[in-house]
């Protein structure tokens, strides 16, 4: 088995690379935009007077960065060649997710509301797997073109962690569909045009079957933005919303009548392993910048890195960082051969144990940078308070955990949803 990463992947990681030095850098220092990079002056993100939404221009200036790297041929990485793009693996993108990640913050990255370079647009993937023809018509271009999108309506307050226990109802009238319920941690609603929400259509609470994925337009009566959810790490763009009577058409069902299941699976899959190697990259990140200030910082007339008890945690680090990364890299190649459904125990495996990953090695790079570690100079506080996120909003870790437990145990089989095609 060859580990070596594969040469159009290096070759592309050495072009991102050098568009982030050539023209991302340049950009992030230009005109005291480093502000929303400052650790010092992260309050500059956030529009305080808008709810704790992200500020406009730090918004603006994550777009100008998405556009020229689309211009670049760079964003593009994943889609396929019709659609612009140079058909990237599940493999590729977590090898670039790591990489970007591995690098620090940035304009070239930044996890926070899923910015990056290279877009990790799972909303186009899933159109162009379960869409109609005609939201292919009315979506493709603006989604490959980071000028449209749709946020994911899936979790609500009442049932956070089961996705199949869903209060949201679809019930059929005529040609309609009225939509009543609510959801929360909608994510991206305040720039999005439409809501993908998972609604009850048929069948009872707790099966797999009867659930409905629905493209509802933000501006379509009835759609109410109650509040936005402030958090751990803000600025916010999770938002409660509600939906009162809301009359869509039967087009607006996305992926097939009762098979909502099977699209918000396939989205939490790929997203989910790609996420899991940002939260590598970022712990890595974490891990080097303690080494390297163990070796420069010298109390007492000697280097930290002298002392075991800096040494041992750092290292434990350092090797689960590399088991994991061979399971992620594993984890993808076999999405890429067998599909996305196939590999959901490993997915769920890769995805807390990098989480958890990340969140320690925030941790002890604080620790060992002291007090310096611990203020805004450096990235650790505000790497933690991000990914410390992803322990909960990418399914909870016990949930993974049960998850994996189903698979280990017997009590669920690696294949499609039950009773989806």
């Amino acid at each position: 088995m060859n580990f070596d990463i594969p040469a159009d992947i290096a070759s592309f990681l050495a072009e991102v690379d050098d568009f982030i030095d050539t023209t991302i850098k340049p950009l992030e220092q230009r005109d005291d935009n480093m502000r929303f990079f400052d650790h010092r002056r992260e309050d500059a993100r956030t529009d305080w007077d808008r709810q704790g939404l992200p500020n406009r221009e730090w918004e603006a200036l994550l777009d100008e960065a998405k556009q020229l790297s689309i211009a670049a041929g760079i964003y593009s990485y994943p889609f396929p060649r019709e659609f612009g793009g140079r058909d990237g693996s599940n493999l590729g993108m977590a090898i670039i997710r790591e990489h970007l990640a591995a690098r620090g913050l940035g304009l070239h990255n930044d996890l926070q509301n899923e910015h990056s370079i290279v877009g990790n647009n799972i909303g186009l993937l899933l159109l162009l797997e379960y869409g109609t023809p005609e939201q292919k018509a009315q979506w493709i271009d603006g989604l490959r073109n980071a000028r449209k999108g749709f946020a994911f309506g899936i979790t609500e307050p009442a049932h956070g962690s089961d996705a199949t226990y869903m209060e949201t109802t679809g019930v059929r009238d005529g040609d309609d569909w009225i939509i009543n319920g609510e959801k929360t941690w909608n994510t991206g609603v305040h720039v999005a045009s439409a809501d993908m929400v998972m609604a009850r259509t048929s069948g009872n609470p707790g099966d797999g079957l009867g659930i409905t994925a629905f493209l509802i337009p933000m501006d379509a009566p009835g759609v109410k933005i109650e509040e936005y959810l402030w958090t751990f790490n803000m600025p916010t763009d999770h938002a409660h919303v509600t939906f009162n009577n809301v009359r869509v058409p039967d087009s607006a069902i996305f992926g097939g009548e009762g098979r909502g299941l099977q699209v918000a699976q396939h989205f939490f899959n790929e997203n989910r392993i790609r996420q899991a190697a940002s939260s590598l990259g970022a712990a890595r990140h974490c891990i080097d910048a303690a080494v390297k200030y163990a070796n420069e910082r010298k109390p007492f007339g000697k280097p930290l890195s002298i002392n075991q008890g800096i040494q041992f945690p750092l290292v434990d680090l350092h090797a689960r960082a590399e088991m994991l990364q061979a399971l992620i890299h594993k984890t993808a190649w076999l999405m890429d051969r067998d599909g996305a459904f196939s590999v959901s125990d490993k997915v769920s495996i890769c995805n807390y144990q990098a989480n958890r990953l990340c969140c320690e090695a925030a941790d002890t790079a604080m620790q060992v940078c002291g007090g310096r570690g611990y203020s805004r100079y450096m990235p650790f506080e505000h790497i933690y308070r991000h990914h410390r996120r992803y322990r909960i909003t990418e399914g909870a870790d016990e949930i993974q955990m049960r998850r994996v437990a189903g698979y280990l145990f017997g009590f669920m089989k690696q294949h499609k949803p039950k009773g989806v095609g």
